[in-house]
């Protein structure tokens, strides 16, 4: 290796190294338009003083439903002061206090403190601001599924979309996203007659499309040079097969950073290699440990087997030791399968899909499971 192609301690490959944070919003954001375009439509009426729209944002991860509706909230606060729009992460805020505290730390600038003071206080002062300055709240909660299952979702929606009942005049709507496409969300009756929303649906990339975005992105990241079009096409064939936006993404920046610890000026088939059997491992743990109890335990069953279970037998057994109907079981079967933590395999023999051989993807004993 000659010296003028060692990279000094200053030099880098990445002109931009967030351009590859989960968190990072492209400026060129593509093949969304008619998604965006629902959600404005939902929000619009807001704008004017009316009542926005409910909606239900469904679509595998990533497929793109974060950063549209970062987009469109955005766009909507850059041309309006009569709407509030507030994104809430419910994988991190799962209760009453915890929604609303990040509701009062977008309209005031600050948290609540933690004690001291009661939720009715919390709600009363943002209620009662929207109410006086004629403001729309819209509220995006992202992976709303949490809600069910701390058992919070059905209080929450009722406080914010019944609101109006105490507070006239106020004007509120949810965007409730779901990236677990089994999922069944179910309101009570006092839920109901107000939520009824339209569904915004966003299905996978196709492969022409995963190429675009993650080269937009490697040209946003990478210096020019640093990256081959025959590795781009690999990332993105990668990426496309594993169903993952963000495994592409993640799979880039993994190739830069082994580059740069290679002193090397541009990616190579080597450092590509590398990246994806570290990103292998990396994914699968990753993906265990974002397991509920539920699929943790039909995954442990399943990797501390020595033979191959068929589904009719696992079914059985699952079902003996955790009380779980069929249905139940077959739902956290078809999620382990649509995180690629598994495959199933049809024998030919049964019926109603019991005659599927379960087939682990990685190693057990290299993983905590």
């Amino acid at each position: 290796m000659g010296i003028e192609d060692i990279l000094m301690h200053d030099e880098s490959l990445f002109q931009n190294i967030n351009a590859f944070d989960p968190d990072y919003v492209p400026p060129n954001y593509n093949f969304r338009d008619t998604q965006m375009e629902a959600m404005a439509m939902s929000i619009r009426p807001a704008m004017r003083g009316g009542q926005p729209s409910n909606a239900i944002v469904l679509g595998s991860p990533a497929t793109g439903k974060t950063t549209a509706i970062r987009k469109v909230f955005e766009l909507v606060e850059k041309n309006t002061e009569k709407v509030v729009c507030v994104y809430i992460n419910c994988q991190l805020h799962t209760t009453r206090f915890g929604i609303f505290s990040q509701i009062h730390k977008k309209m005031f600038g600050h948290l609540p403190p933690e004690t001291g003071v009661p939720f009715s206080r919390i709600y009363d002062k943002i209620m009662k601001d929207l109410q006086r300055n004629e403001k729309a709240l819209v509220i995006a909660l992202d992976d709303v599924n949490y809600l069910f299952q701390s058992k919070n979702a059905n209080k929450i929606f009722y406080d914010m979309l019944r609101a109006y009942e105490e507070y006239p005049g106020v004007k509120t709507s949810i965007f409730a996203i779901l990236s677990d496409l089994e999922f069944k969300y179910a309101f009570d009756k006092n839920v109901n007659t107000v939520f009824i929303p339209q569904e915004i649906t966003f299905p996978l990339y196709t492969y022409s499309e995963t190429e675009d975005i993650l080269n937009d992105r490697a040209k946003a990241g990478f210096f020019p040079g640093v990256l081959s079009d025959d590795i781009l096409e690999q990332i993105a064939m990668y990426t496309f097969e594993n169903g993952d936006l963000r495994i592409g993404i993640k799979l880039l920046n993994l190739c830069g950073n082994i580059a740069e610890a290679d002193a090397s000026r541009k990616i190579t088939q080597e450092h590509y290699d590398k990246a994806v059997d570290s990103l292998v491992s990396v994914n699968i743990a990753e993906t265990i440990k974002s397991l509920n109890d539920s699929e943790k335990e039909l995954l442990r069953m399943i990797a501390d087997y020595d033979g191959v279970y068929t589904a009719g037998e696992l079914s059985e057994i699952f079902k003996e030791k955790t009380g779980s109907s069929y249905a139940s079981f077959d739902r956290t079967l078809n999620k382990l399968e649509f995180v690629r933590l598994i495959d199933t395999k049809f024998t030919g023999k049964g019926v109603k899909g019991n005659s599927r051989e379960i087939i682990l993807r990685f190693n057990p004993e290299d993983y905590t499971i």
